[in-house]
């Protein structure tokens, strides 16, 4: 099965340093969703797995969560796309959950419940703890410059991961698509 992991804010949507609480603050990045269909559209199942402690904090609940990610699934669906399912980490990172990124314990329960082989999976994130968990999960890592991306890469802590994991680098989804969708 062709499969793509994605992170949500600052892959798919911009982000914010004051989290996207509501609807009305989820904005996708120009591009991302038109990405996602296109991969959909040769067969890729696409799937998304985000860390959203702004539950924990206090800042939304899982309803309006939920309300966030219709509105994100009906803009995919307006271009023709469409997301398998998404996974979503709602714990404050003092929890020490083994389902916060950098911890890979939602792609392993991706894994058992979709049989993907995460060593052919690539997973397309923006920040240090994406580029980590890739590690610690088996994928194979893409940063996109969009979001925390740029900030990445400039981070000291970049070019130890790049010696653990070749990590390939594109400006955003929508190139990362063009990438996937050549080979």
């Amino acid at each position: 099965m062709k499969s793509i992991i994605l992170d949500r804010d600052g892959v798919i949507n911009y982000d914010s340093p004051h989290y996207i609480k509501s609807p009305d603050e989820w904005h996708p990045i120009p591009g991302s969703l038109e990405a996602i269909a296109a991969l959909n559209r040769v067969g890729y199942h696409v799937f998304v797995i985000t860390n959203q402690s702004g539950v924990a904090r206090g800042l939304y609940d899982l309803e309006i969560l939920t309300l966030i990610h219709e509105k994100f699934l009906h803009g995919l669906a307006s271009v023709g796309g469409y997301i398998d399912e998404i996974f979503v980490c709602p714990h404050h990172p003092d929890e020490k959950c083994i389902c916060r990124k950098p911890q890979p314990g939602l792609f392993f329960e991706l894994k058992e419940r979709y049989a993907i082989d995460l060593s052919q999976t690539y997973f397309v994130g923006d920040s240090l703890s994406d580029l980590e968990v890739s590690y610690r999960a088996g994928v194979k890592p893409i940063l996109v410059r969009t979001g925390n991306g740029e900030k990445t890469l400039k981070d000291s802590n970049f070019p130890a991961l790049s010696k653990q994991q070749t990590i390939l680098v594109f400006d955003n989804l929508e190139k990362t698509a063009q990438f996937i969708l050549e080979r």
